[in-house]
């Protein structure tokens, strides 16, 4: 069958409603898809996450793999090489641009493994063409992108996963399960942190970029600055350009744990204090620690691990106080302490939260049932916030009150500047 005619057929589908046996039908004005329909991926960004979509999504025998994209030509060929050494008979369209992906009608779903200045604009262009993303952490580059990307994908009814993987855990849910029954009591504090920061990545000269890497496409959005191998591929986070270092790197997988465990709603200031490194041309936190004051809860992030129980063995973690006793958790361990008694577990505590089928899978299902996976926009977009306001308060070096219903700084113009930036032309972001 012809791609116009596969075209022909979904638009008939999607504007009748008429149900077909392994083809999309719509439910509640949602293009639903049958279990038996394969669902068409397209992986942009192809470099270490994006080999990993690759090889978790062409693993399921419901996903044929279409296309790949990636601005830089080697990784975009060792990319391939990833999918046939698991496909043989995989034979993905190869792109530089992602835009040429974002225009075919026939892709279901996009991927995206990026830098992350680029999140938002792929997953918007996504929705707006009718794709479901798959995206990489964090959600966004700054707070007004996370914004617009929940507003598109409103819009335009789409689906949408971050790459939260660890969110899938069983512990990361046993957490949830313990915290959530009262066996602590009421929780008034939680204490976050993620050892290490940005190194200064010395003070390399500029170069002419590899004729296999299209530097202005790299850029995009991003403010123009000349090549050197150091902004670019592995160690771009240590940049404000381009993204928010190690904390923004890894706060949403700890900070995760937090929101589903106490979901914490009213925050009303952030109060960052911290160092960018002195021996090079990084400039994103080579320490933070931040306090964030919610209703009825107090959050601390640090650098260095807290002097509490259980803490000293984890590079990242998590710290609950309850009025009762503690708990304390990293990726795959936990530590209880109540009335001066230890344990890893209660077992009189009953399984009360549906456990996962697998974060990708989770994903896909959403994709066929339309009902938003675990990780979904709405969610992720709240739990990433506060995030982004800790790198305003550190860049500002001072402590600010937030208008969580305005959702804006209070009486700072300087602060709110930095709730977005231009993009540089012919980028921009949408306004809805």
């Amino acid at each position: 069958m012809s791609l116009k005619s596969k075209i022909d057929r979904r638009n008939f589908l999607k504007t009748t409603g008429v149900g077909v046996i392994g083809f999309p039908f719509v439910v509640n004005g949602f293009t639903k898809m049958a279990a038996s329909d394969k669902i068409r991926v397209a992986h942009i960004g192809t470099g270490n996450m994006g080999g990993s979509h690759i090889r978790w999504f062409s693993a399921f025998p419901d996903v044929e793999t279409v296309a790949l994209c990636d601005v830089d030509e080697v990784r975009l060929a060792n990319a391939r090489k990833v999918l046939v050494s698991s496909n043989s008979s995989a034979n993905p369209e190869l792109y530089s641009d992602f835009r040429r992906i974002i225009d075919r009608k026939d892709i279901d779903v996009v991927t995206c493994a990026t830098p992350d200045h680029w999140h938002a604009l792929v997953a918007i262009s996504a929705f707006e063409s009718g794709k479901d993303v798959y995206g990489e952490k964090p959600l966004s580059f700054s707070a007004q992108e996370g914004k617009v990307m929940l507003q598109s994908l409103k819009k335009y009814n789409r689906i949408f996963q971050l790459g939260t993987q660890i969110h899938a855990s069983e512990n990361y849910h046993r957490v949830a399960e313990i915290i959530q029954s009262g066996a602590l009591g009421k929780i008034h504090t939680v204490r976050l942190w993620k050892k290490g920061g940005s190194p200064g990545l010395g003070f390399p000269p500029n170069e002419t970029p590899p004729e296999t890497l299209n530097w202005n496409m790299w850029l995009g959005p991003a403010p123009y600055t000349e090549y050197t191998p150091v902004r670019c591929h592995g160690s771009y986070r240590h940049f404000f350009d381009y993204s928010g270092g190690v904390f923004a790197d890894f706060w949403c997988h700890i900070a995760d744990i937090m929101y589903m465990s106490v979901h914490p709603q009213g925050l009303a200031s952030i109060d960052a204090r911290g160092d960018i490194p002195g021996d090079g041309i990084a400039n994103t936190p080579k320490w933070i620690d931040v306090d964030f004051k919610f209703k009825d809860l107090d959050v601390y992030w640090t650098t260095t691990p807290p002097k509490v129980p259980g803490a000293e063995e984890m590079g990242i973690g998590a710290h609950f106080e309850g009025e009762k006793g503690t708990l304390t958790c990293d990726y795959n361990n936990r530590v209880i302490s109540i009335g001066g008694e230890t344990t890893n577990d209660i077992s009189e505590i009953s399984q009360t939260i549906p456990r996962s089928p697998g974060h990708q899978r989770n994903f896909l299902d959403a994709v066929k049932s339309r009902i938003q996976p675990e990780s979904n926009l709405e969610y992720v977009r709240e739990m990433t916030l506060p995030m982004h306001l800790a790198l305003i308060s550190f860049r500002l070096k001072r402590k600010l009150q937030w208008d969580c219903v305005k959702e804006e700084f209070v009486n700072d113009p300087a602060a709110n500047f930095l709730l977005s930036r231009e993009y540089r032309s012919p980028w921009s972001l949408p306004v809805y």
